[in-house]
């Protein structure tokens, strides 16, 4: 007994140093408030600790042993690796050491320990040894390349928890620890990165792209996990170090190189993006490749104009700012225009300095490997634009990624919502251009030739796979049945075929999974009560995935082919007699990318644009998108905007500079 009576008083002591830490934080703390709180003299306490920053070590190291105690119990409790991790980080969050002492201490020494080293050699082995075992447990439940990553956040999260006791002062006994939460995270990473089951499929480590009209495999692509990103990243950034320092006529005038690259092999780059695709050579010769083209030509033009803005202040100061670049960044595309999308992306942001890593969509990933190529022999330093190949997972390690500073996302809803979350885990800048039902509206006085050719155009261009389109048709009672008719004709003429003929007015659906979601939509649309005007079948003749362009009449707004993206060759048709009402229902969508009208009247069109809640609009035409207008919507269609003078905003970042031209007035 006696010989624990020494013990048994450090104890003491370092319980009343925890507790004066815990109340009066490191710059109050002295050895003489402690000897005082366990009612011992001062010299007491220079005995067993010496000096102050002993004491705090010492005190710091007793904390770190009672908070390991319970999770270092919990890994030798048995049970799968599974139940060990969570036991393991229930453990680090017991209600009892997340007290409002043990917390507030903890802050105090985390604090510390960034400007002592002694501290952050604890700090550090502490550390390390809670990564060392949530990576022992994960080794045996997800594949090698995500065990550090989720190591590093499970240990964040846990830190995190203690950091809002400290500052929540400590769990209250009636708030539950929102321990779903974390667990919550820590599962969708261990599903995203799971080891294969015993007998269970490997994980892919490749794909084929296949071509949707014959169904051939026209390549084999590698698939890029966690190593293949970071030093795609690691690359981004010393290559982006450098070309933030080039002149923006420099970059310009490398950007107009791969400007006329492009154009020049227009017509093999048209051919492979309509084998990847399956859209008519007839719109990809037209509108694919030279459309990114376009797009790189106006930037190069941009990035020599990249500039702040001087701020007079009087004669005493005068301000200005800086338009910096991001950094890295990242940018997915969608499969509907894979080189166009990647360009839309890349020129403004190598423009404005930036280095880009781009993943192309799995289902036509060709066209953006030839880009890149482009970039290259154009003169781009290596580096500065990469293309990466893979599915959601390879994307997702983008979005969370802490080397990229930002993200644009051409995709669905839910993959925007998806990247959304990821980025908000590093605060990255994010822009998103999303999916859409837009309206059409046909006014009685419209020139019904045109509005039938503005409903073709923004609904069977493409086979119907374009986020702007107007599936939503609203056609004034008095003229729908000549408008119907002249539809019904025009539609009926429309070639279907092979997508190398140049005769081929609509080709190939994506996939045939996409092709069976797009039929069971139609079918939807019948058993809803909505008549079919015509089309509505697969286009058996063809071997490939064909549909038919397909109209319906007799629509509903609550119908499933009114309401939802079908993102095939589907036109519904809805009749209206009063300009409020069909404004109010072309409004009544979660989406809100784009819309237009046909009409004669001048002062209705501007007044009817004004009122749709729609991020890009069209009167008398559609689906016309000039490189110099911002593109994108508002509601779920989308954040931010791509393309024209709006598009430099979102791949800079503004600095403000101070001048002072006089001495300072301190009154000090």
């Amino acid at each position: 007994m006696r010989r624990r009576e020494p013990e048994d008083r450090r104890v003491q002591l370092l319980q009343a140093a925890l507790a004066a830490l815990a109340e009066t934080g490191i710059e109050q703390f002295t050895m003489a408030e402690v000897a005082r709180r366990a009612k011992v003299s001062p010299a007491l306490i220079v005995h067993y600790f010496g000096d102050r920053d002993t004491l705090i070590e010492a005190t710091f190291r007793q904390l770190v042993e009672r908070v390991t105690t319970r999770p270092m119990d919990a890994l030798s409790t048995g049970g799968d690796p599974e139940d060990r991790l969570r036991a393991f980080v229930l453990a680090h969050l017991n209600p009892g050491e997340l007290s409002s002492e043990a917390s507030r201490a903890w802050l105090s020494f985390w604090g510390l320990a960034l400007y002592n080293p002694a501290l952050a050699r604890l700090q550090r082995v502490h550390q390390e040894r809670m990564i060392s075992n949530l990576k022992h447990e994960l080794r045996a439940l997800v594949v090698a390349d995500a065990v550090t990553r989720i190591a590093e956040t499970i240990a964040a999260l846990i830190d995190g928890f203690w950091l809002r006791a400290a500052l929540a002062g400590a769990w209250k006994p009636d708030v539950q620890i929102p321990v779903d939460w974390i667990f919550a995270v820590i599962e969708r990473d261990l599903a995203d990165s799971r080891l294969p089951e015993a007998g269970a499929k490997p994980v892919a480590v490749s794909f084929d792209t296949i071509n949707p009209a014959t169904g051939e495999v026209l390549a084999t692509i590698r698939i890029d996990g966690q190593a293949e990103i970071d030093n795609a990243v690691a690359r981004a950034v010393e290559a982006q170090k450098h070309w933030a320092r080039v002149p923006g006529v420099e970059r310009g005038r490398i950007l107009f190189r791969a400007a006329q690259l492009l154009v020049a092999r227009n017509e093999e780059l048209a051919r492979l993006e309509t084998c990847d695709t399956g859209k008519p050579i007839q719109e990809t010769i037209a509108v694919d490749v030279l459309s990114g083209a376009d797009c790189i030509e106006y930037y190069a033009g941009l990035a020599r104009t990249i500039a702040g803005e001087h701020i007079d202040l009087g004669d005493a100061a005068f301000g200005y700012t800086r338009r910096e670049p991001l950094g890295v960044v990242g940018g997915i595309g969608a499969w509907n225009y894979p080189l166009q999308i990647a360009c839309w992306k890349s020129a403004p942001a190598l423009a404005c300095g930036n280095a880009m890593i781009f993943k192309p969509a799995e289902l036509t990933p060709l066209t953006a490997i030839e880009l890149e190529k482009v970039y290259r022999e154009a003169g781009l330093p290596d580096g500065l634009f990469q293309v990466v190949q893979g599915k959601g997972d390879t994307g997702r390690l983008l979005s969370r990624h802490p080397g990229i500073a930002k993200m644009s996302l051409t995709g669905e809803v839910g993959t925007g919502k998806k990247v959304m979350i990821d980025a908000a885990g590093t605060l990255k800048h994010v822009t998103l251009e999303l999916g859409g039902k837009s309206a059409l509206i046909v006014f009685e006085d419209a020139d019904i030739d045109e509005a039938v050719s503005g409903a073709l155009l923004a609904n069977f261009y493409s086979a119907g796979e374009v986020c702007t389109n107007g599936t939503r048709v609203f056609v004034h009672a008095s003229v729908r049945d000549d408008f119907l008719a002249r539809l019904k004709h025009r539609t009926e003429a429309m070639v279907l075929g092979d997508p190398l003929n140049p005769a081929t007015q609509m080709g190939a659906l994506i996939s045939r999974e996409h092709m069976d979601k797009v039929l069971g939509y139609i079918a939807s649309g019948q058993q809803q009560g909505a008549r079919l005007l015509t089309g509505g079948k697969r286009a058996t003749h063809l071997a490939g995935n064909f549909v038919e362009p397909t109209i319906f009449v007799d629509c509903q707004d609550d119908m499933a082919i009114v309401r939802e993206e079908i993102f095939g060759p589907v036109m519904t048709v809805l009749d209206f007699t009063n300009e409020d009402e069909v404004i109010a229902r072309a409004n009544a969508t979660d989406f809100g990318l784009a819309a237009g009208i046909f009409t004669r009247d001048l002062a209705r069109a501007h007044r009817t644009i004004a009122r749709l809640d729609a991020g890009t609009c069209w009167i008398n035409t559609y689906n016309i998108t000039p490189i110099e207008l911002p593109f994108g919507g508002n509601k779920q269609s989308g954040l931010g905007r791509e393309n024209g003078l709006a598009a430099i905003e979102h791949y800079t970042q503004l600095k403000s500079v101070y001048v002072a031209m006089e001495p300072i007035d301190a009154p000090y």
